[in-house]
């Protein structure tokens, strides 16, 4: 079967598992969503793949639910299940706006905390408790209880990608698209020039060399976007003459140097749409390059991606699961949500950006401060 599926020919697929058949009235509901997938679904796999899909449609009717879709997420779950999609500040703000009861968050764990920490009242789902994140997992509350004593009267930004706890620790959060606005605001907001990032060593040097302030950073990285480097962009380039290369901030600096353009997920479909580069290459997660390709059908998309394996725990039947059962659901203590959405809801106060925000390239490395 196919990546989708993920079904080895020794078994029953998983709508086969679930009693879920391709009948007439499923065929009926789903044919408009093929087209969405054909490019990733053969016409021979999609018998095996409507019925789940149909079955999670009418589940989340049934329970009044959506599902927060992240960009990272494979294209059946992105294109033909996903009630909101986009990058960790667009979720975020969309969990705490939806009036629907139930949230299903089809992405990683601390994406789950953030939906139940801004909508206490509402029930969080998530389809895989082992959906972890390699930042979130970098870092404690105790670690920043550490660092707040080490370095008093120096405010703490913190990436989403981070437990509740240790974003109650936090004066600010962030996201990619939004890291050098909320270190430049609680600065001024502090009175200060100096400001602590935690916990992506990478994001954190990115931002110090787009921005006056110092940074002091955690040595936390993403194991997906750590592993590109500024030789992989040069092999990239001699093979593929007149590429764009396109780099998340997660990225270590020297890929960001000779990248093309570097932005947030967010940013970096928008740099697609908007100049229609005809061969691109997205140093970031793969399913982000599917999801954006599927918007974009006049645009070569290229594939030195990497896979988070975190987030290909999400999977459809998973969701299905979490669904039927109304599993697993997401609890945060109420000291801890309280102080967390403190720290959350000074972000989503920040000003919205008319264009998505970018990092600046050419720029010179920046010292900066390792805890």
């Amino acid at each position: 079967m196919s990546l989708i599926l993920g079904t080895r020919p020794d078994r029953l697929n998983p709508s086969d598992e679930r009693g879920l058949v391709y009948d007439d009235a499923v065929r009926q509901r789903t044919e408009a969503l093929y087209p969405l997938v054909r490019d990733l679904v053969t016409p021979m796999e999609w018998p095996a793949l409507a019925p789940l899909i149909d079955g999670v449609r009418r589940l989340k009717a049934e329970r009044g639910a959506v599902i927060l879709a992240h960009n990272y997420m494979t294209p059946d779950i992105f294109r033909l299940i996903g009630d909101f999609r986009g990058d960790s500040l667009q979720l975020a703000m969309e969990a705490a706006a939806t009036d629907a009861p139930v949230i299903v968050q089809a992405g990683v764990h601390f994406m789950a905390e953030t939906s139940k920490i801004l909508s206490p009242e509402k029930t969080v789902l998530i389809p895989d408790m082992r959906a972890g994140c390699s930042l979130a997992a970098s870092i404690t509350g105790a670690d920043v209880r550490l660092i707040r004593q080490a370095w008093p009267g120096v405010p703490i930004c913190t990436y989403v990608n981070t437990s509740a706890e240790v974003k109650a620790e936090s004066d600010i959060t962030c996201t990619s698209s939004n890291a050098i606005q909320a270190a430049e605001h609680i600065a001024r907001e502090w009175g200060v020039k100096r400001v602590i990032m935690i916990p992506d060593e990478f994001l954190a040097r990115n931002v110090a060399a787009n921005t006056d302030l110092s940074i002091i950073a955690w040595r936390g990285r993403c194991e997906v976007h750590e592993s590109f480097s500024g030789r992989d962009i040069a092999e990239i380039r001699a093979a593929h003459p007149g590429v764009t290369i396109l780099a998340h901030p997660e990225c270590p600096p020297d890929v960001l140097e000779e990248a093309d353009f570097a932005g947030s997920t967010s940013a970096i479909a928008h740099f697609v749409r908007e100049r229609s580069p005809r061969k691109v290459v997205l140093l970031t997660e793969c399913s982000m390059s599917d999801n954006i390709a599927a918007d974009n059908p006049g645009v070569e998309f290229l594939k030195p991606c990497n896979l988070c394996p975190h987030m290909k725990r999400i999977t459809v039947a998973n969701i299905y699961d979490a669904l039927r059962d109304m599993k697993h659901v997401v609890e945060v203590d109420e000291d801890i949500r309280i102080r967390a959405q403190r720290a959350i809801e000074a972000m989503l106060a920040l000003p919205r950006p008319t264009r998505p925000a970018t990092f600046l390239r050419g720029r010179p490395p920046v010292p900066v401060e390792l805890i």
